[in-house]
């Protein structure tokens, strides 16, 4: 899957193409963030938002016969359309998805690149049912390996009422999972301002509380919610969801992903980073408990490097799903240069366990330490024995074409519709050798200019400068 994008911040034309880990860096105010937000957004309103319509013959028969067969071939033929359509829907979005203005994205363009031989229907069975306090209203089914989908009332046809609006959703949706669901996973993202969010948890809490409270008071024909969401206004999607997921804790740390149930030693890992564990009460206290301590830290309290981190421990530990996409801006925020190479690690476990990795980053420590697990994935007994002297484990290795990363720069392309190459700033891809690792010149540049001013200094005395 190819995303491309056009006058989106400082991006003027971009490409890039999702691995099964994606790497985006580059020097400030070059665009990584942008692009970020950007696939988090339509991930997030694909999802949420947009729906497949549904002809209305489709659902004047349902109500006149109870039952009806969709055939899902029809609408897989349509796909790219389908896509196309949703794209530019997307486009119109994104003032609200970076809490900006309008004006700022009237030239912008969003377009997702999917071979259509990727549009193939999911195999397994499907079902989907609408319930009440009184039984089962409605069903949305679909067999093994079969290409229609079966919409049937489970009541009497005359005492359904459920909105058209509704119901075209529902089953809109349902084809959209079918169709498209393999494509598109469900993102999952910790911006970079994540560490004001957990800092803050308990004070967002008490004002959205005495907002409502306040609200249903004085007014009963306001719906507190429309005001709620208005709040958010100023702040991109990525930071609104993250708050928003920060001050749901307590209720997420009632559940368990699949990494807590199925690959417990990654859990370990991430704890062993951030030297310690996260708890959540029962009267929605969040506390740290550092290794081997009885003591309970405030977020206040506890490092900064904790903090960054809060987001992606519950993520990992409670809600974490097959075939997610961890995307994490940033992901050396405020921590050591080794944590920073353990971290590149986690991301190795992850991908091994099955859930898709998306990052930008500053840091040549996390790229050098991805490099070094790709020189490991080669064969031989020098690395194999390398990689037993220094504690890499078998799992850490990553085979190359697994990767995708790219360096937010200025450099001559030829833009569409023109034929002559111009300045742009855009995506380039990075080099990945299986036996060098990863190009990435925007680290390199800098580090041997730094190398050259100290073997200026240490070497100037003995020119007689």
């Amino acid at each position: 899957m190819k995303i491309s994008v056009k006058n989106l911040g400082a991006l003027e034309e971009a490409e890039f193409e999702l691995g099964d880990m994606t790497i985006i860096c580059g020097k400030n105010n070059t665009g990584k963030t942008y692009a970020t937000y950007a696939l988090f957004g339509f991930l997030s309103f694909w999802r949420e938002m947009f729906s497949i319509r549904i002809p209305d013959q489709t659902l004047t028969q349902l109500f006149n016969e109870g039952a009806i067969r969709i055939d899902i071939k029809a609408y897989q033929e349509q796909a790219a359309r389908i896509l196309e359509e949703g794209c530019r829907a997307y486009v119109q979005q994104l003032a609200k998805v970076f809490a900006s203005s309008p004006d700022r994205f009237k030239q912008s363009g969003f377009w997702v690149n999917v071979a259509s031989s990727e549009f193939s229907s999911y195999a397994g069975s499907f079902e989907r049912k609408m319930s009440t306090k009184n039984g089962d209203i409605f069903s949305i089914t679909k067999e093994a390996s079969a290409m229609e989908l079966v919409v049937t009332f489970l009541i009497e046809k005359e005492k359904v009422k459920i909105p058209k609006d509704s119901l075209t959703r529902l089953i809109g949706d349902a084809l959209k999972e079918i169709i498209f669901g393999h494509l598109f996973p469900n993102p999952f993202i910790a911006s970079a301002e994540r560490t004001g969010a957990a800092i803050f948890r308990r004070e967002l809490n008490f004002t959205k509380n005495r907002m409502l409270e306040e609200v249903t008071q004085k007014d009963k024909n306001l719906n507190p919610l429309e005001l709620l969401f208005k709040v958010f206004t100023d702040y991109a999607l990525p930071v609104k969801t993250n708050v928003e997921f920060t001050r749901q804790l307590e209720s997420i740390s009632k559940k368990k992903s699949f990494i807590a149930e199925n690959h417990p030693e990654i859990l370990t890992n991430f704890f062993d980073i951030i030297g310690g564990d996260y708890t959540v009460t029962r009267n929605d206290e969040l506390f740290f408990v550092p290794q081997g301590k009885r003591v309970k830290l405030t977020m206040d309290e506890s490092s900064s490097a904790v903090r960054s981190l809060l987001d992606v421990g519950f993520y990992l530990r409670h809600v974490a799903q097959p075939g997610d996409l961890l995307m994490v801006d940033e992901p050396e925020l405020n921590l050591h240069p080794e944590n920073q190479r353990r971290v590149a690690r986690l991301f190795a476990h992850l991908l091994r366990a099955g859930l898709k990795v998306f990052i930008t980053t500053h840091s040549d420590y996390i790229i050098k330490e991805l490099n070094t697990l790709i020189m490991l994935n080669q064969p031989g007994a020098d690395r194999e024995a390398v990689r037993k002297r220094y504690g890499y484990e078998k799992e850490e290795p990553l085979a190359p074409e697994r990767i995708r990363v790219y360096i937010a720069e200025q450099k001559n392309i030829c833009k569409a519709g023109h034929t002559r190459k111009s300045p742009c700033q855009t995506l380039t891809p990075a080099d990945i050798d299986p036996v060098l690792g990863i190009e990435a010149r925007s680290f390199d540049e800098t580090i041997d200019e730094m190398n050259q001013i100290q073997e200026a200094l240490l070497f100037a005395g003995e020119n007689g400068q």
